[in-house]
């Protein structure tokens, strides 16, 4: 299995971009595909100057709908048309970060190829997508910034059902992977470990832990004591970026030592 990261906040690979997003070039036995495809079209750039070819991908996950991890999909799906695009009915909604739209375009909606799904879904073997996640275990403060768009047009605090993770299975190793991880990394680990009755042995995800203002005591607390439960995670190794922010990942690999590993633009994976 090979898996590169075509876009992040970081700079790593010369001649790659980089932005805020996220986007992950996956290849397995069976598929060629991407989780999530940036905020626009650079992370294409970057496969580009990697030398892949995104015209092979054949699966595109959308892990949540906002707009830096959607931003590139129109993108993605003029250089590989045949590709299957699967997310969760709820992510084509309007959200906003205060009065800022960050949801998906709508266009996305209108693609031929698209899926929209209400749940868990398994495509193969290989790939397995849940949801479902309604833990609130350290659950990230910054989401309460986040609003939803009601048909009435009432903004309403954002519950992230529109969130999905995607499961990599191959040679009796299993890899989740999540964009944002706003549902919160350890409820997602056991909504995980609800689904297979046992820990992954590679996490990839963003940790939603970025602010702009200094972090609190309470925040340093709960950044602390989550690097203490993924300690727990004895044979599980994490790669983390995009929303983690730089100064709780760089608390959290004090905690986790070399089990937590950044991710940086244009940048393969150590699996």
């Amino acid at each position: 299995m090979r898996i590169v990261t075509l876009i992040e906040n970081t700079p790593g690979a010369p001649g790659c971009a980089h932005e805020h997003g996220l986007s992950l070039y996956i290849e397995t036995g069976h598929h060629t595909l991407l989780l999530d495809t940036g905020a626009t079209g650079a992370f294409a750039d970057n496969a580009a100057a990697l030398g892949l070819d995104l015209s092979r991908v054949d699966t595109v996950v959308l892990s949540h709908g906002h707009y830096d991890h959607a931003g590139g999909l129109l993108r993605l799906v003029e250089l590989a048309p045949g590709a299957a695009v699967y997310m969760q009915r709820g992510a084509g909604r309007d959200f906003y970060h205060g009065d800022r739209y960050i949801g998906i375009d709508k266009a996305i909606l209108g693609l031929p190829r698209l899926h929209l799904l209400d749940g868990d879904c398994r495509l193969d073997d290989e790939l397995f997508l849940f949801a479902g996640i309604t833990g609130r275990r350290f659950w990230p403060r910054s989401n309460l910034e986040l609003r939803v768009a009601e048909p009435d047009g009432h903004l309403v605090q954002d519950d992230f059902s529109h969130e999905q993770c995607l499961v990599l299975s191959q040679n009796r190793q299993h890899i989740l992977l999540s964009g944002c991880a706003h549902s919160g990394i350890l409820n997602i680990l056991d909504r995980y470990r609800e689904l297979f009755g046992d820990d992954p042995d590679v996490v990839i995800s963003g940790f939603h832990m970025k602010k702009a203002d200094p972090y609190t005591d309470a925040e340093w607390q709960t950044i602390e004591e989550t690097g203490r439960a993924l300690q727990g995670y004895r044979h599980t190794r994490f790669f983390t970026g995009h929303c983690t922010g730089r100064p709780a990942q760089e608390r959290l690999q004090e905690i986790l030592g070399d089990r937590l590993r950044p991710l940086h633009s244009g940048e393969a994976l150590d699996l």
